[in-house]
């Protein structure tokens, strides 16, 4: 009988403190998505208005120069890439010139 009231008494103690902590925990998560929110909303606005004020060309709403910027800077990487990888077959060549 007196091990029914620890086990019972344990129970309730475990279930208090799991959920004091997760009262904790939602404040703590909570709180951090707020500040993150916060933090890229401000600034998604910068950037909005930078290239709103920069980098737009006569006409163009700012999500299209998002996408153009986007588009000409994948293209730059890929362009990149393309001579890199030119460059390596080029230098792997000269290092195994082929006999004729």
């Amino acid at each position: 009988m007196a091990e029914n009231k620890f086990v019972k008494a344990n129970e309730e103690i475990a279930e208090t403190v799991v959920s004091g902590y997760k009262k904790i925990e939602d404040g703590v998560v909570g709180g951090y998505k707020k500040i993150e929110q916060g933090v890229v909303s401000g600034f998604t606005k910068m950037t909005d208005k930078f290239v709103g004020e920069f980098l737009t060309r006569d006409g163009e709403t700012v999500e299209d120069a998002k996408a153009r910027l986007a588009a000409e800077q994948k293209a730059r990487e890929e362009a990149g890439k393309a001579e890199a990888e030119k460059r390596a077959a080029e230098a792997e060549a000269r290092r195994h010139p082929h006999k004729p």
